[in-house]
């Protein structure tokens, strides 16, 4: 790979991870629900709906949007998801303490739909530029972006609620990022027909010359798997009930971070600090991730994270005192946002990278399943029981059947694809 490939490679991954500061919109909705609650008497379950109906738009458009770009390329599907996002917002910005419908269609359907568009078209264009050796470093840095997001809209989202109220803030931030993202995404293109980066034709000796390189999902893609080939597979099956159990878990209290500092600690405004606080730590968590499943492998590291999460269910359980939450939120999003660097590069290390954007597409909509019914569950546990204690245990649980599921999950057998069906697991 020449010093101008490298370049361009760069300021594609940095591209996408501007995007994604953008689109990481969705993780300041806690804000936005505590303003609905207090401001428009709306109840828990309602201010968690267009959140939920968001992240489940999200998923499912991951995967017309993977198949988009692998076809059309990244720059056209993330200018569309840009502009579907800000116009989204300004949509939003027409509900009122009765209509809620500009609500759902604006911020849950357009604005879910956009954040699609635009996050699929960021990590694939990034990765093709790279050796399988750094897929996971690259996939952590382009997806940081999405949730160190909050760092800097969950204040400027508080603000604008305070000094402009409900729809002039999603009136502001829908041009804004309108703005922003469409730009950026013109920096985004996929590496020529024929491009090989510098390393990659290393990749399968590595995973035959020993066991710790062959544990390193960057070195065991044997070949590009289309997705039907795919969804066949049992690895395809235990990634999705994986990411499924752990976003179910994380979003059950990502989205509702501000209202349980709230009910736990009643006279302390802690909102929009445990927001940006779980915002660096789901940064640092999917970059941390990403380099330590480039080094350890995807499921042994998705292990390690599961158990971390599980624990912090438990410790949140605990936490009445700013000194306890702050911490404890950080470790909340660090071990969330992990698993968002983790399952792209995991499945691009098992199924390839010619067709990334679908074949993740797809996974992701156990992101989607979780995300929907996670908040939601939540959202009617404290509307039933007053708190959140049911739903720290069911969260902690699920994150324990996602551990125990990394033992059997292994990746693709070299002979594995005689009929389009996975034949046995690699040892």
């Amino acid at each position: 790979m020449n010093t101008t490939s490298s370049a361009r490679g760069w300021t594609v991954t940095l591209a996408g991870l501007g995007i994604n500061l953008a689109l990481g919109v969705l993780y300041a909705w806690s804000v936005v629900a505590k303003s609905l609650i207090a401001e428009w008497g709306w109840t828990a379950g309602r201010a968690s709906l267009p959140y939920a109906i968001a992240v489940g738009v999200f998923a499912i458009s991951m995967v017309f949007a993977g198949r988009a770009q692998d076809r059309l390329g990244p720059r056209v599907v993330a200018s569309f998801g840009g502009a579907l996002t800000g116009v989204g917002m300004i949509v939003a910005s027409l509900g009122t303490e009765t209509n809620a419908l500009p609500v759902l269609l604006g911020f849950g359907v357009m604005a879910g739909a956009g954040i699609g568009l635009g996050y699929a078209a960021a990590t694939p264009a990034a990765v093709k530029w790279f050796s399988p050796a750094r897929k996971g470093l690259i996939t952590g840095l382009v997806v940081a972006g999405f949730g160190l997001a909050s760092v800097y809209i969950a204040p400027l989202t508080q603000w604008l609620l305070g000094t402009y109220g409900i729809a002039m803030t999603f009136r502001a931030l829908g041009i804004g990022f309108l703005v922003a993202t469409v730009g950026l995404a013109q920096l985004l293109v996929n590496p020529p027909t024929g491009y090989v980066p510098e390393g990659a034709e290393a990749a399968p000796a590595k995973a035959v010359a020993g066991t710790a390189a062959a544990a390193v999902p960057a070195a065991t893609a044997k070949r590009d798997y289309d997705w039907r080939e795919m969804v066949r597979t049992p690895q395809f099956a235990l990634l999705w009930l994986m990411y499924a159990f752990a976003a179910f878990a994380g979003l059950m209290i990502i989205g509702h971070m501000a209202k349980i500092a709230a009910l736990q600690m009643p006279g302390t405004d802690l909102g929009f600090l445990l927001v940006a606080v779980l915002a660096i730590g789901n940064a640092l968590g999917r970059v941390a991730a990403g380099v330590a499943s480039d080094r350890i492998g995807g499921t042994r590291t998705m292990l390690i994270v599961f158990v971390l999460q599980a624990a912090m269910m438990g410790l949140l359980a605990l936490a009445g005192t700013p000194g306890l939450l702050v911490p404890v939120a950080a470790l909340v999003g660090f071990a969330y946002g992990a698993n968002l660097s983790l399952f792209p590069s995991t499945t691009t290390g098992y199924f390839g990278t010619k067709h990334m954007g679908v074949n993740y597409g797809l996974v992701f909509t156990a992101w989607g399943f979780g995300g929907v019914f996670g908040s939601m569950t939540a959202g009617t546990i404290v509307d039933s029981t007053g708190g959140y204690g049911l739903a720290y245990a069911v969260a902690a649980g699920l994150c324990i059947i996602a551990a125990g599921l990394t033992f059997a999950t292994k990746p693709p057998a070299p002979a594995s694809v005689a009929s389009g069906v996975e034949i046995r697991a690699a040892a």
